[in-house]
């Protein structure tokens, strides 16, 4: 029961967290919903450039290969590298998942860190990187919950729900709660880290606006395709975890 209320608590606490607001923020109203307007706009904009990238890489392959399409398939290879070290030799059917955290995330933090969001004038609010609205970061931690719950089901089917009383079932209560703190420790990991980029950021250019804002910009790129690449190699090794059921 103490679990139960527990879990309870942790899911109340991450809807409680889907409404932090840091800054302004521009919103539709939907169905009786309030949906953050500017996270949709940039999260589309990170999709059609990867849409777009997608359709270049795969409109004309060459037998000898140029220099887009050696960086594509370096970015494949890289991709099913981190899916086979983390989840063994059934990775396959899960490196399109993997990638597209990996792709989606990566893009997103570095528009954040390259886009001039702040300078596209909205009616009300401002423009910045999806990974930086908690509804993001929350949404892909709880889409990567998803996915290790089914790969372990897959795999094992009912079975799967012993790895709770493993290896005693004194543990039951640790076992179950570590399924609702892993999409929390994700969202809040990436979440942090990029806004505290961009927040360090805004702040540095809005008081020495030349030169030194620049370093500072060279290591938000650095740090958000670090941060892209923890988040997808936790994934994959979550997917791992539950299909072949070891901690």
């Amino acid at each position: 029961m103490n679990v139960l209320l527990c879990s309870i608590s942790t899911l109340k606490g991450l809807y409680d967290l889907s409404g932090v607001e840091v800054g302004q923020h521009f919103y539709w109203e939907i169905g009786g919903f309030k949906i953050h307007g500017q996270v949709l706009i940039t999260s589309w904009v990170v999709i059609a450039i990867l849409v777009g990238s997608a359709v270049v890489a795969v409109r004309n392959p060459q037998t000898i290969p140029t220099a887009s399409q050696n960086f594509f398939e370096y970015v494949l290879e890289f991709i099913r590298d981190v899916s086979k070290t983390q989840i063994g030799e059934e990775y396959g059917p899960w490196v399109p998942f993997i990638g597209t955290m990996f792709l989606f995330i990566f893009v997103s933090n570095w528009s954040g860190a390259l886009l001039p969001w702040k300078l596209i004038q909205l009616p009300q609010g401002e423009l910045s990187a999806p990974t930086n609205d908690i509804n993001t970061t929350v949404a892909l931690a709880l889409l990567t919950s998803v996915a290790y719950f089914y790969a372990g089901l897959t795999k094992k089917g009912l079975g799967y729900f012993s790895k709770y009383i493993q290896p005693t079932p004194i543990l039951l209560p640790i076992n179950v709660l570590e399924d609702f703190t892993k999409p929390l420790s994700l969202s809040f990991r990436l979440f942090g880290n990029i806004l505290a980029d961009e927040l360090v950021v805004v702040v540095l250019v809005s008081l020495v606006p030349l030169v030194v804002p620049i370093p500072v910009m060279f290591l938000g790129l650095f740090t958000s395709g670090i941060q892209a690449l923890i988040f997808a190699t936790l994934a994959a090794a979550y997917i791992g975890e539950s299909m072949e059921g070891h901690h």
